[in-house]
């Protein structure tokens, strides 16, 4: 060994930060998770985890997704508080969604009474139920004529919640079979709320609530389904629901590439 190591060998060594830092990551990291909630906190009164791993681990996620949920569930568009959240109630009670019970205190600040709450989860049973008529129509139609699966299920329909407007009934019985996935039943929905004249915004509206808790894809799928029925002559849309079916190159990327279906 040179005396020059000699020194470097006994030359103190200074003190690690490596504790300190890790500590000022922590605290950053706290605060600016904090920052990135309270917006969503005060919009909301309330926080989910997937709202913290989010601001965690993708700000612009979290950013992205708050946009979407405000416009899509907080801001008003063409329904009531009241209506929305009777749509509501029947998508959440169709998906099993029991975190979302800020819903129940939001129908009831709403003017929303007991015959209402059983009239939305009567409307979401009957729904589901739809898939026995469902059924029916699709594979024992033959051997039950002359019985009319769809119009039994129609005839159910408008008996089964009295304590509600049949437009209201119409509308969340979209909604859940949108998240039901159950397109036949959700062609009879349609025609019938056509015929009781619920208008069309409405229905767009109450059956995108059905995005988050149904899934974007099905929503996707109750638009080409509607689209469908206006093209076919099944339903007397109105001119501007006719233009955006009539629309060309909205198939997806199958249309795109040239791909057969």
């Amino acid at each position: 060994m040179t005396a020059r190591d000699d020194r470097r060998a006994e030359a103190p060594k200074a003190p690690s930060t490596a504790g300190l830092n890790r500590g000022r990551e922590v605290r950053d990291t706290t605060e600016e998770l904090e920052s990135r909630l309270a917006a969503v906190r005060a919009k909301r009164g309330f926080l989910l985890p997937h709202h913290g791993l989010m601001a965690l681990a993708f700000p612009a996620l979290l950013e992205g997704y708050d946009a979407a949920y405000t416009a899509l569930a907080l801001e008003d568009r063409i329904l009531s508080h009241h209506d929305r959240e009777f749509v509501w109630l029947a998508v959440l009670a169709a998906t099993d969604e029991r975190v979302a019970t800020h819903h129940i205190q939001k129908f009831r600040a709403a003017g929303g009474t007991d015959d209402l709450f059983g009239a939305a989860f009567a409307t979401a049973a009957l729904a589901i139920g739809a898939e026995a008529f469902d059924f029916a129509a699709r594979d024992w139609a033959h051997q039950l004529a002359p019985f009319d699966p769809r119009a039994a299920y129609l005839d159910a329909l408008r008996r089964v919640a009295p304590a509600a407007p049949i437009r209201l009934v119409h509308l969340a019985g979209c909604a859940v079979q949108v998240c039901r996935a159950r397109w036949r039943p959700f062609a009879w929905h349609l025609e019938a709320a056509y015929a009781d004249a619920v208008p069309e915004e409405e229905i767009a509206e109450a059956i995108s609530l059905a995005m988050f808790p149904g899934s974007v894809p099905r929503f996707v799928e109750a638009c080409a389904a509607w689209r469908r029925l206006i093209l076919e002559g099944a339903l007397p849309a109105s001119d501007r629901f006719r233009a955006w079916a009539r629309l060309t190159g909205q198939g997806g990327h199958d249309e795109a590439a040239g791909i057969a279906g």
